[in-house]
C-alpha cells in the first residue's frame, strides 16, 4: 500500500497532539495497510507501523501490509498494544472516535489508565477523494451489475419469488469476476417496492407490478451500487407517472454534480423535482451517498450536508418515490465528481419503465 497514506495519517496526529493512533475499522485498516483479512488492528505511530493479528492471519499480514511490522496477539489485541505503549513511551493515544466500540473503549481505559485517548474523527476523510486506480475497481465492480441487470431481466416474471430473482443476481456476480456482493440484494415487488430497503423475501412477484432491483458487487475490496425499477407486463399509468418524475429527479441531480458543490445541492435538486409534481411525502431519505471500500460512506447527498463536493469524489445518486401499500421507484447510478462536471458510471437502460415478463 502507497506509503503516502500513511503520511496522511501522521499528519492527522501532528494535528491532535497524539504519538500514535489506533485503527480499528476494517476500511480504514485495509486502505491504510492493504491487508485483507476479516481481523486485525493498525497501530500508527511516527516512525513505525504495527499490524496486531491473531495467528490465523500472521502470514498473509506479512504478505500484504509491507510497511508494517506484524505483531501476532497471543491473547488480545489490547494486550498487545498495551506491550506497545510500555515499549514506547506512548501516553497518548489516537482513536477513530466513530468506530471504537463502547465496550472497547472501556477496555482500553481499564487496561490503559495511565494514557489519554484522543478522538481521531477525520481517519474516514482519507478515503474521501479517490485515485484513478480506485475508479477503475469501482468501474469494473459498475459494469458488472449493468451486465447482471441484463441478464436477470428475462428472469424477473410473475410467478418467480423475489428470492429466486435475487439468487440469480448474485451467482451471477459471483461467476462473472465478484468478490462477494456489497449488500443483501434488494428485489422487491408490488406493495413491497414501497419499501426503500425491501430486501428479496419468498413474495411471488405478480402481474401489473412495480419491482425494484437493487444489487452491488465489489471488485479488488470496492463497491458498486444499482438500482433499476422494472413493472412486470403493462404499467399502469400511475406506475409510469411516478417513474418518470423520479427519472427527471435523477437526471436533475446528476445535472448538478461538479468539484465545489456543497452535496446539499445535490439533493435539493432532486427533491425540488419529485415536490413540485407532489411527491415529496414519498421520498424519505437522502438523495445519493459516498461509495468506496464500504458501500455507504462519505459525503452524503442529504439535505443539511454542506461538505464541498471535491474531484475524485464517487457518489450513488438514487432518488425514489415511494407510495405505502401500492409501490415505489428508485432509480441509482454511480457518479464520479470531476472539476467541470461528472461522470456517470452506470450504463443500464433506465430512459423509460422497461416492461418484463
Amino acid at each position: 500500500m502507497a506509503p503516502e497514506r500513511l503520511e496522511r495519517i501522521r499528519a492527522l496526529l501532528d494535528r491532535a497532539g497524539a504519538p500514535a493512533a489506533v485503527i480499528t475499522s476494517p476500511e480504514n485498516r485495509r486502505y491504510l495497510s492493504g491487508f485483507t483479512g476479516s481481523a486485525g488492528v493498525l497501530v500508527v505511530g511516527y516512525d513505525r507501523a504495527y499490524l496486531l493479528v491473531d495467528p490465523r492471519y500472521t502470514e498473509q499480514a506479512r504478505q500484504e501490509a509491507r510497511n508494517f511490522s506484524v505483531v501476532e496477539v497471543q491473547e488480545s489485541w489490547v494486550e498487545s498494544l498495551a506491550a506497545l505503549v510500555t515499549d514506547h513511551g506512548w501516553s497518548v493515544l489516537g482513536y477513530e472516535d466513530e468506530h471504537l466500540s463502547c465496550r472497547q473503549f472501556k477496555n482500553l481505559q481499564d487496561k490503559l489508565g495511565s494514557v489519554r485517548f484522543v478522538p481521531l474523527s477525520d481517519v474516514d476523510a482519507l478515503r474521501l477523494v479517490k485515485t484513478e486506480a480506485e475508479i477503475a475497481l469501482i468501474r469494473q465492480g459498475v459494469r458488472l451489475v449493468d451486465t447482471a441487470f441484463d441478464f436477470v431481466l428475462g428472469r424477473v416474471l410473475p410467478g418467480r419469488r423475489e428470492q429466486d430473482v435475487a439468487l440469480d443476481i448474485e451467482i451471477f456476480l459471483r461467476r462473472n469476476g465478484a468478490e462477494r456482493t456489497a449488500f443483501p440484494t434488494i428485489v422487491a415487488s408490488g406493495p413491497r417496492s414501497a419499501l426503500p430497503h425491501g430486501v428479496a423475501s419468498d413474495r411471488i412477484i405478480g402481474y401489473n407490478e412495480l419491482v425494484i432491483i437493487d444489487c452491488g458487487a465489489v471488485c479488488g475490496g470496492y463497491c458498486s451500487d444499482f438500482t433499476r425499477t422494472v413493472v412486470t407486463t403493462e404499467p399502469l399509468p400511475w406506475q409510469e407517472e411516478i417513474y418518470n418524475v423520479v427519472l427527471e429527479a435523477q437526471q436533475a441531480a446528476i445535472a448538478t454534480i461538479r468539484a465545489g458543490v456543497e452535496a446539499h445541492v445535490v439533493d435539493a435538486a432532486a427533491r425540488q423535482v419529485i415536490e413540485t409534481h407532489g411527491y415529496g411525502a414519498y421520498f424519505g431519505h437522502g438523495t445519493g451517498h459516498g461509495l468506496g471500500l464500504a458501500v455507504h460512506e462519505a459525503p452524503r447527498l442529504g439535505k443539511k450536508e454542506t461538505l464541498e463536493l471535491r474531484a475524485g469524489m464517487v457518489v450513488t445518486v438514487e432518488p425514489g418515490i415511494y407510495l405505502p401499500e401500492r409501490g415505489g421507484v428508485r432509480i441509482e447510478d454511480v457518479v464520479v465528481v470531476r472539476e467541470d462536471g461528472c461522470e456517470v458510471l452506470t450504463r443500464a437502460p433506465k430512459n423509460r419503465l422497461l416492461c418484463v415478463g
